[in-house]
C-alpha cells in the first residue's frame, strides 16, 4: 500500500508543492483580512493555529481531490484510463486509508487548538455534501452548469474558513466590505480556471463534456470575461488599500486577458485558452501576495 500511495501523490497531488500552495492561499487571505481591514489588530502573532489552519487548507483540497477520484472512477476509466485509480495502480482501500490518515488528525487539530470551529465544520459539511453530489446524483452528475454552480463555490466556502480564524483571533468584524472582497477575489480565479479548462476548438472536442460542445466557444469565453471584470473590481478595491498606484497592474493584466480572448474567439485552435487564463492568474494574485509582502516590510507605508 505504501508504494502505491506514493504513486497516487506523486501524480494526482504532490505534497510538496500542494502544502506550498495551501500555505500560499492561507496566508494570502489571513495577511489581507489583518491589512485591509482599518483596525487596530496590533503585533501580528503567528503560532500552531496558522499551522493548523494551512494544514486543513492542504488535507481538504487533498480530500477533494481523492472524492473526484471515486466520483469519477467509471468516466475516467474511458476518458483517462491511465490516472492511478483507474489504471489500477492504485486502489480505492488505499485512498480510504490516506483520507483517514490525513483528515483525522486535522479535525482533531481543529477542535483543539482553532477558533472558529463552526466554520470549520461547515466547510467539512460542505465537502461531504459534494462527495455525495448533494444527495442528488442523477440530476447534477449529467449537467455541466449544475455541477459547477454546486460544487465551484466551495472555494468561497474554504475562504471564510480562513477568513473566519483571522477575524476571530485579532477581534474583527466578520461581516465588512474588505472579508467580503477577499472571499470573492480568491474565489473568481477558481471559477475562471474549472471553465477555461473546459473550452476547446472544435477540432479538439472528445467525448469529454466541455463548456464549449455545449455552448459553443463564444459565450463560455465572454462568460469568463465577465467573472473576470468582477475579479478586477473586487482585487482593485483591495490592492487600492495597500498601494493605490498598482492597480494599474492589475487592470493592465486583464487588459492582457481580454486581447488574448478575443484572439481565441477568432481562432480558438490557435492556443489553449486555460493557459492564457493561468498567466492572468499568476499576475494578478502574484501582485497581491507581492503587495502584501511589501506592506508587511513597510515599504511605502
Amino acid at each position: 500500500m505504501p508504494k502505491r500511495l506514493r504513486v497516487y501523490l506523486k501524480e494526482m497531488y504532490p505534497v510538496l508543492p500542494r502544502l506550498g500552495l495551501a500555505a500560499v492561499l492561507f496566508f494570502e487571505i489571513y495577511f489581507l483580512v489583518l491589512l485591509t481591514n482599518q483596525t487596530q489588530i496590533g503585533p501580528i502573532r503567528l503560532g500552531w493555529q496558522e499551522a493548523v489552519g494551512t494544514l486543513t487548507i492542504f488535507a481538504f483540497l487533498l480530500t477533494l481531490r481523492i472524492a473526484d477520484d471515486f466520483k469519477d472512477f467509471h468516466s475516467d476509466q474511458r476518458l483517462f484510463p491511465d490516472r492511478a485509480l483507474p489504471s489500477g495502480r492504485v486502489h480505492r482501500l488505499d485512498l480510504a486509508v490516506l483520507l483517514a490518515a490525513v483528515d483525522l488528525p486535522v479535525i482533531g487539530l481543529n477542535v483543539a487548538l482553532m477558533n472558529n470551529l463552526a466554520w470549520f465544520a461547515f466547510l467539512a459539511v460542505y465537502g461531504t455534501a459534494m462527495s455525495l453530489w448533494f444527495f442528488a446524483k442523477a440530476k447534477i452528475q449529467p449537467s455541466l452548469p449544475l455541477a459547477l454552480i454546486t460544487h465551484n463555490p466551495v472555494q468561497i466556502v474554504m475562504n471564510l474558513y480562513v477568513i473566519s480564524f483571522a477575524c476571530h483571533k485579532y477581534d474583527v468584524p466578520l461581516i465588512t466590505l474588505p472579508n467580503a472582497a477577499i472571499a470573492l477575489t480568491l474565489y473568481f480565479p477558481g471559477l475562471i480556471w474549472e471553465i477555461a479548462r473546459k473550452i476547446r476548438a472544435p477540432e479538439d472536442e472528445t467525448e469529454y463534456t466541455t463548456y464549449s460542445k455545449l455552448f459553443g466557444v463564444r459565450r463560455p469565453v465572454l462568460f469568463i470575461l465577465g467573472v473576470m471584470a468582477a475579479d478586477l473590481a473586487t482585487t482593485s478595491y483591495l490592492v487600492w488599500k495597500l498601494y493605490p498606484w498598482a492597480v494599474i497592474a492589475v487592470a493592465g493584466a486583464y487588459a492582457w486577458l481580454v486581447w488574448q480572448s478575443l484572439r481565441f474567439i477568432r481562432r480558438p485552435q490557435a492556443f489553449a485558452l486555460v493557459s492564457r487564463v493561468q498567466w492572468y492568474e499568476y499576475a494578478a494574485e502574484g501582485t497581491v501576495v507581492a503587495l502584501i509582502a511589501a506592506h508587511l516590510a513597510g515599504w511605502g507605508t
